[in-house]
């Protein structure tokens, strides 16, 4: 397990910078996961991480050691990439121990540590096929099994899913899940999936335009966004945001209506999740407006609902409902679960 450090670094192209002085400490075994909008800069991070990108400022430190300066193969860390990379003419146990192989180590060491990394990751029975012979999630095993063998001092993942099946993308979810916890190694995992990041991750870092917009545990980004970019970046189907105004404690939403809202005096928007509406009367609740779709999805129904003055609202409802396009509605918002939020999109709470 290692720690790492990274102090104030940037990256630059040229005249243009993508990493504009990012600071981030991740504990020794714990599970780091970037997220952020395309171009946010999360890949960008981890190959700089990974020394496959030069860091144009700061220091990046493993152990308390500045590796800013090392090459890729001097830093001890093991990659995981999107292509599995695998060398098509060699059987699985090839491909796993090639790297022990090509540094010179015994054949006995090798023939050991690929028979513990096959053990870990369920190979055992598919050490002598080729990589034409393997599923997506087989081959995405052989490339973390490649890496197991190492021994790294950390593991990082470059979106590994992304090339899978949704099926096997579960599987090799849950698989990645099981490997940190064997494992206990230390792990930065970049992704662009929600559920991913939710159900991988110790702490999730937050990226936009090359910074970090906040760094939290899951449960607290979805609970307690620091502004309004992660309040909609976090969560499936996203945060329902509309205008508000607050005075003497109460939000009022246009031309709809109003509740209790302590501590957020200055707010001029609010949010909240489609889990957290209810349905009701027309004319009750906090606003009233017609659905203009309906979803079936078995165990829930998302309902899309257009209210005066505040926009489209998705609203997630549990089991199903008679409603139809074209029916009026009343929406009833958890007043324990509103998020409010100030002009610059920062977050309001007591």
């Amino acid at each position: 397990m290692a720690s790492i450090e990274l102090q104030a670094v940037e990256k630059w192209y040229g005249s243009v910078q993508v990493i504009k002085g990012v600071d981030l400490t991740i504990n020794p075994g714990e599970f780091i996961i970037f997220v952020g909008p395309s171009g946010c800069g999360k890949s960008t991070l981890l190959r700089m991480v990974a020394g496959l990108e030069e860091t144009s400022r700061g220091a990046i430190l493993i152990d308390g050691a500045d590796v800013t300066a090392e090459p890729a193969s001097k830093r001890g860390l093991a990659m995981v990439f999107q292509s599995y990379a695998l060398y098509p003419h060699m059987s699985v146990r090839d491909n796993m121990g090639f790297s022990l192989k090509s540094a010179g180590a015994p054949k006995p060491e090798i023939a050991e540590k690929v028979g513990s990394a096959a053990n870990v990751l369920k190979l055992d029975h598919l050490l002598d096929r080729r990589p034409k012979d393997l599923s997506g999630g087989q081959r995405q095993r052989v490339a973390i099994g490649r890496s197991i063998v190492r021994e790294p001092t950390a593991f990082l993942f470059d979106e590994p899913l992304s090339n899978l099946d949704a099926a096997l993308r579960v599987e090799m979810r849950l698989e990645i899940a099981k490997l940190h916890q064997q494992l206990a190694a230390t792990m930065i995992y970049v992704t662009h999936d929600q559920v991913e990041a939710m159900t991988l991750a110790d702490r999730i870092v937050v990226l936009q335009g090359g910074i970090i917009e906040q760094v939290g545990s899951p449960r607290e980004l979805y609970e307690r966004p620091g502004n309004l970019f992660v309040a909609q970046f976090i969560g499936s189907p996203k945060m329902n945001v509309m205008p508000c105004s607050v005075s003497g404690a109460r939000f009022s939403l246009p031309s709809q209506g109003s509740g209790p809202a302590e501590a957020a005096e200055g707010a001029v928007q609010l949010g909240v999740r489609p889990e957290h509406i209810g349905l009701a009367e027309p004319g009750e609740g906090h606003c009233t407006g017609i659905v203009e779709v309906s979803e079936y999805l078995g165990a829930d129904v998302m309902l899309f609902i257009q209210c005066e003055g505040l926009g489209l609202l998705n609203v997630r409802h549990v089991g199903d409902t008679a409603l139809r396009p074209g029916d009026r509605v009343g929406l009833r918002f958890d007043e324990s679960r509103l998020h409010f939020f100030d002009p610059s999109g920062r977050a309001l709470r007591g």
